[in-house]
């Protein structure tokens, strides 16, 4: 766990740094580092609340960062002046801003924020220089900016509908019109991705006449739709590099992201360095095209941030994120798996198998539900999964019927069914576990995160024989109060939830049917929970009255409150000590030659 992680990118005008963020100091702040490698700089020291880095200015070397308060999700936009002094751009007490891209001369940059009103998000142009702003487009409805065009003229709008279903809209900056581009039949999901640099066309993903999203135009002059580009899987988006001569687009290709990057108009793929340990991921252009950073990311090797040359077809690795008393060696490669639900759908799986583990050497093991609930576990670095594997327990990352990334099909077939068939997709999980032959069928738990948490909970109320064990971290409980106390800046997505889970008022009876905390009295394995204090999605209360309910049961019940922790770990020493008790726990009632839950 003191592995570092990092994240973002962003060269400075002159390209000779790179701004992100790192976790290296145990909380994360904004670093720059030199392109050509060297030891990074600090920028932000807090030790208090994590700092993001945003952006460098465009023609400065200004930053442009983001926080918030122990977790609490009100992220401020902030810049840090040339001389090292912070300003707040988005002063004022309960709002949310977040930077939302630069116009194409740099001189200008776009912030959305919900002051005005907590359930919309008002998009702004602020002067580089001056910070004066003045309002773009002003929302009043679940329509949400998603991105301007580079001569500033058009503004692409996204609205969910059901989490399923969605539409794009087109807004005239100057005649103030909007314009509905993606009327349709059925369901079907249409977001943004980007305009093309002549601000001529919209790039959009979209699943409309299929199970999978592809890359789709629409010809903002003539109104014409063409597809663009498609694979076997979701295309996730695309983005041009700033001089318009590199469009690169990530694919959600089985769990692992593969990036397709192409250039100039034939739209030719890039040659591209061979890169050992893992996939190339965040990728992202220097103004001038020369330079391109990266990350590499693999199931043994957690981020790296790279340089390539296109010029001189040079590589830099620029960080060594990987604990320096820790042999790759030592770490599990992940497999892509698959098995028979109950009812013969498929469900796929990311599994790691522990060392040792044999025919003679059975070893216990995890279903891990993520979150959501249309989330998806991926390939890639997991500390949490590493560190259970070299605990010696086998991790099953489910991706459960209503996971993304396998269909539109797939996704939709929870839909009203939360706490029934995915679920059971968890408890047959069980049944492939113990078909392998080195995994003890007796010694398996059930853990998750957020939905996931709501999944742990839900397999010890409605199958309480399945798992020996629980572990519920920042999780759902009772789905009335959680769906009642919906932040209000998520008032776009409320109604798409509400139609996917349930309405607090029309499907109440359902709701409580569904919810763990109305049926707690059915829990009788250990658990665990772990919450945030500040989490304003899964509220404390969720936490505190479901271990209040299990105890009554005589049920082993740990439960671990972090006071400077929202919706998932921000600091490094509370991952730590969380993960630390949760292995502790496993270990407790999971190990041979310990006491077992009966």
């Amino acid at each position: 766990m003191a592995t570092t992680s990092i994240s973002g990118a962003s060269f400075s005008h002159d390209e000779k740094n790179i701004l992100f963020s790192s976790n290296e100091s145990g909380i994360f702040n904004v670093y720059s580092i030199p392109v050509g490698g060297g030891k990074p700089v600090a920028l932000t020291k807090s030790t208090v609340d994590s700092h993001y880095a945003v952006s460098y200015f465009r023609h400065d070397d200004r930053v442009l960062f983001t926080r918030d308060k122990g977790g609490d999700e009100q992220n401020h936009l902030y810049v840090r002046e040339l001389d090292g002094t912070e300003k707040d751009l988005t002063p004022g007490e309960k709002l949310k801003a977040a930077f939302a891209g630069w116009s194409q001369d740099g001189n200008a940059f776009y912030v959305q924020t919900n002051e005005r009103d907590p359930k919309y998000f008002d998009l702004y142009r602020y002067d580089a220089k001056t910070y004066e702003r003045s309002l773009l487009y002003k929302t009043e409805s679940s329509l949400r900016p998603v991105d301007v065009s580079r001569d500033g003229k058009w503004i692409a709008l996204d609205k969910p509908n059901t989490t399923a279903d969605s539409d794009i809209y087109l807004y005239n900056v100057a005649s103030q019109e909007t314009k509905h581009i993606t009327p349709h039949q059925g369901t079907a999901s249409y977001n943004t991705a980007t305009f093309d640099p002549a601000s001529s066309k919209l790039f959009f993903t979209s699943n409309d006449g299929g199970e999978f999203t592809s890359l789709r135009t629409y010809d903002l002059a003539s109104g014409k739709v063409s597809e663009h580009e498609k694979a076997r899987w979701d295309v996730m988006g695309t983005d041009f590099s700033h001089n318009g001569r590199f469009r690169i687009t990530p694919i959600n290709h089985d769990g692992t992201i593969v990036l397709r990057i192409v250039e100039g108009g034939q739209e030719k793929p890039l040659p591209l360095p061979k890169l050992e340990g893992g996939e190339m991921r965040g990728a992202t252009f220097s103004d001038s095209g020369n330079l391109l950073a990266f990350y590499v990311n693999g199931d043994r090797s957690p981020s790296n941030l790279f340089v390539y040359d296109l010029r001189a077809k040079k590589l830099n690795q620029l960080t060594r994120s990987l604990n320096k008393e820790i042999d790759a060696a030592d770490l599990v490669e992940a497999e892509v798996v698959r098995f028979k639900s109950f009812d013969g759908v498929e469900i796929p799986s990311i599994f790691l198998k522990p060392k040792g583990a044999s025919l003679t050497n059975r070893v216990p093991a995890v279903v891990f539900v993520h979150g959501g609930p249309g989330g998806q576990t991926r390939r890639g670095y997991n500390p949490l999964f590493q560190y259970l594997a070299n605990n010696g327990y086998a991790v099953l990352g489910i991706n459960n019927r209503g996971s993304s990334g396998y269909g539109k099909t797939f996704y939709t077939a929870d839909d009203g069914k939360h706490g029934r068939e995915p679920l059971w997709d968890c408890v047959e999980a069980k049944t492939y576990l113990a078909s392998l032959g080195y995994i003890d069928p007796d010694r398996i738990g059930i853990m998750g995160g957020s939905y996931g948490g709501y999944m742990t909970l839900a397999a010890l109320a409605f199958r309480p024989e399945a798992f020996k064990v629980g572990i519920d971290i920042f999780g759902v409980s009772n789905w009335v109060r959680t769906l009642e106390s919906i932040p209000p800046y998520w008032e776009a997505q409320r109604k798409a939830l509400y139609a996917e889970i349930g309405d607090p008022v029309k499907d109440k009876e359902f709701l409580i049917e569904t919810s763990p905390l109305f049926h707690a009295k059915h829990i009788r394995k250990p658990l665990m929970v772990i919450q945030g204090k500040n989490d304003p999605r899964v509220i404390k209360p969720e936490s505190d009255e479901i271990v209040e309910a299990v105890k009554k049961n005589q049920v082993p019940v740990e439960y671990v409150v972090f006071d400077d922790e929202g919706h998932g770990f921000s600091k490094k020493k509370n991952q730590i000590e969380a993960n630390g008790k949760m292995v502790e726990f496993l270990d407790k009632y999971l190990k041979p030659g310990l006491p077992q839950a009966k």
